[in-house]
Order: structure tokens, then sequence, then C-alpha cells
């Protein structure tokens, strides 16, 4: 049997640090990360045969947990059938279909292949629509690796302790305005868009406080500048409608992926078809995709919408509140201090030698997510069979997989993880 030292040795040479993405690097915990082989429900088993129960899910995108079978079994059926057309399939309507009807405002969408692609499209698409150039974005938000949004980001880009990217010009950023999380803006007839994750979990998690994404709503309509809900993570999570109906705060675009593929890759942006109007081939602002709308990626997201219902998200939701509360008493019962916040089925987890407040911004969650002690407890974790993401700014993904004892496992595990730390 290889081993996972093995497989990253052999990834190393042909693949830039062993990962195809950054936040699956090991860089900031230490160690050589494990090589997945198989995944089934709440777990993952890597190269070597060990089984860990999984918490970083696919960042999010296994809302239903790994090779669920009727996931699989729509895949199947869809491969028989031809994997990319390059034309239009009746998968991409039926998406489509499915998304706008649960999400009040959402009229049309676009599909991609990515988040990163979704949101950079969408700003695009804001900047045509108004005719304006500025957009803002928040500190510690991350919205994929396009040039004008990579900087001042969170998940990978502050695990890897840049403040942007090298390869990135002063010209590209020029337009960008950065602001602190919970803070309304004031915005002048400059900006196009304000950009935002409705629930900002790539600073691990930071809620929105009362009164935050309202206030964005009614400064966007003072100065006719587009309010942009980033989706990707909170999208068909939070509720079935997402961040418009857990908030009641509707944006004018939205962005998608993540649960949206059923774990395959795709993104998709949309709104009013007022505003989509704009999108080539009807409008001036031009966007396109070879493998947009992919048969395999849109059978997985229908499959996924069809199959969990607002009933399954409340139990979810209900489920992540109980876990937080209880893994935050358990760390804390072994003297190391923690806090766990919750927003519906999305959840973080900070680490402290003394006590503190749950963040409300970037500059708050950077000094706990910067202070050593994550790096401890996630190999203490691993070691015991729990997989969290390798990386203090990411958060927890509780699938609708993992059981309650699956929860209870993980809530004595941490306390024995947090007593190790502690010694």
């Amino acid at each position: 049997m290889s081993s996972n030292e093995t497989w990253f040795e052999r990834a190393e040479v042909v693949i830039p640090g062993g990962v195809d993405s950054p936040v699956r690097s090991f860089r900031s915990v230490g160690g050589t990360p494990y090589t997945v082989a198989s995944g089934e429900g709440a777990e993952v088993v890597d190269v070597e045969g060990n089984r860990y129960l999984d918490y970083v899910q696919s960042y999010g995108a296994s809302l239903l947990g790994h090779a669920h079978p009727t996931i699989v079994s729509v895949l199947r059926d869809a491969a028989t059938k031809g994997t990319t057309f390059g034309a239009p399939t009746p998968g991409e309507v039926l998406l489509a279909e499915a998304m706008t009807t649960r999400v009040r405002g959402l009229e049309q969408v676009r599909l991609v292949s990515s988040g990163t692609e979704a949101v950079m499209s969408a700003v695009r698409l804001a900047r045509g629509f108004t005719g304006r150039d500025k957009v803002v974005k928040f500190d510690g938000c991350y919205h994929g690796h396009s040039d004008a949004l990579l900087v001042a980001g969170g998940s990978g880009v502050a695990q890897m302790g840049l403040p942007g990217s090298a390869g990135v010009t002063a010209g590209a950023v020029a337009d960008t305005i950065v602001a602190p999380y919970n803070e309304v803006p004031t915005l002048d007839d400059s900006v196009a868009a304000v950009l935002v994750e409705p629930v900002a979990a790539n600073m691990n998690l930071v809620a929105p406080l009362p009164g935050f994404l309202e206030g964005l709503r009614a400064e966007c309509d003072r100065v006719g500048a587009l309010l942009i809900f980033d989706e990707v993570i909170t999208g068909f999570r939070l509720a079935q409608g997402g961040a418009e109906e857990y908030f009641g705060v509707t944006p004018d675009l939205w962005c998608f992926g993540k649960v949206i593929g059923g774990g395959l890759p795709v993104g998709a942006f949309g709104g009013s078809k007022r505003v989509l109007a704009s999108l080539s081939p009807l409008g001036p602002v031009y966007q396109a995709g070879t493998l947009s709308g992919n048969p395999l990626a849109t059978a997985a997201g229908v499959a996924v919408l069809e199959h969990v219902t607002p009933d399954d998200l409340a139990i979810l939701s209900g489920r992540v509140t109980n876990f937080a509360s209880e893994l935050q008493e358990a760390i804390r019962g072994e003297g190391l201090f923690a806090s766990t916040p919750s927003v519906g089925a999305l959840m973080g987890l900070y680490l402290a030698d003394e006590e503190f407040s749950a963040p409300t911004n970037f500059t708050q969650a950077k000094v706990l997510c910067e202070n050593g002690l994550y790096r401890k407890f996630f190999h203490e974790m691993l070691d015991r069979g729990v997989a969290l993401a390798p990386g203090a700014y990411e958060i927890l993904f509780v699938s609708l997989a993992h059981t309650r004892a699956d929860l209870e496992r993980t809530v004595a595990i941490a306390a024995d993880a947090a007593r190790a730390v502690r010694s």
C-alpha cells in the first residue's frame, strides 16, 4: 500500500507545492497532507486506509456527504449520454429553473464552471450595467482568485500570509475599494457594486451584525450601485432560498457554487431579467465558457436541490447549533478557550489561551487565527480520526450525512485534543 508521504512526494514533482489549491496545503499547520482515496457519507479514507470523520466536505460542496447514492446514480446515467456538448441541454434549463424557483428575486442565472468565474462575471456585469468602475469588497472576504478581487482576501490568501498576490498589477486592483466587514461604507456615484459574503466564511466565521446587510442595501439604493451577494458558500445551505430568505435582504446579483454542482465543478451568477439583459448575446457585456452548463454537473445539482427539503436544512441548522455549543463547552472544559460561532448550518472555530469575544471583523479574526493554537489542535484531531480544514481561516462543514453519533464522537475527541494541546 502506498503511503501519504509517497503520494505527496510524487505530487510535488509534477504539481506546484504538491496541491492543486493552496487551501489543501499543510503549510500553515505543518506535516504532510493525507491523500484521499475515497469517501462515503461523513467519512473519507486516505491511501493508507485511515478513516476520518470529514468536516472539510470539499469546502461545502458536499451538502449530502460523499458518494451519496442518489447523486452517484444520477451521474452514472448522465455519463452514458455524453459528458459535454458545447450546445444547449435540458439539464442547464432544469438547474436554472430549480434555482430561480427557490430564490426570491432571482429571475435568471448564467451557469459557469467555478465560484471564481461566477463572481468575476457578476462584477463585470455590474460594471457594464451601471457604466461605473469602482467595486467595494470587505477585508477578509474571499471571492475567488480573479485579479481585481485578490486583495485583502481571506481563506488561502490569509492562510499563506499574503496581502494579495504577486502577478496582480496595481492597475488591476485600482478600482477595488476595501472596507471593514460589518461597517457600512459611504458610497458615491463612481461605485458600480458592493460585493459581500452575507456570512463571512473565509476568515473563519464572522456573522453579519444586525443592520449590516440592510445598511448595504440602503446605501446601494441611495447611489444607484448594485448589491452582489457572494453565496458560493451560503447558497442553498443557509436556507432553501439562501441568504435572501435567511436575512430578508434582496441583492441585485447573486453568485453561487459548491452545493449547486453536487460535488462537480460548477458556478452560477444571476439576478433580474433587466440586469441580465446586459449579458451577451443580448447585451454588450461579454461572458462565455466551453464547459458552462456541463450535463454531469447540472444533473448532480438538480438532484441535490430536489433531494434537500426545507425541513432537512432546518434539521441540519439545529444540529449544527447544538454541535457548536457542545464543541465549545468540551474544549473549554479542558482549559482551552474556544468560540464556535454559528449561523444556520455554518460554524466556525476560534481558539485562544484566554477569554475572548467572537470576532466581528477580519482584524479581530486574524489575531485569533494566527496565535498558533489551531495548528496544534488540527493535528491532535487528525491523529484521532477527525479531519478539519488545514487552515485556521476555514470553517467546519457539517453535511446531512453527519449523524448525531458522529457529532457526539467529535465532541469527545475534541476534549481529548484540547487536553493534549494544553499539556
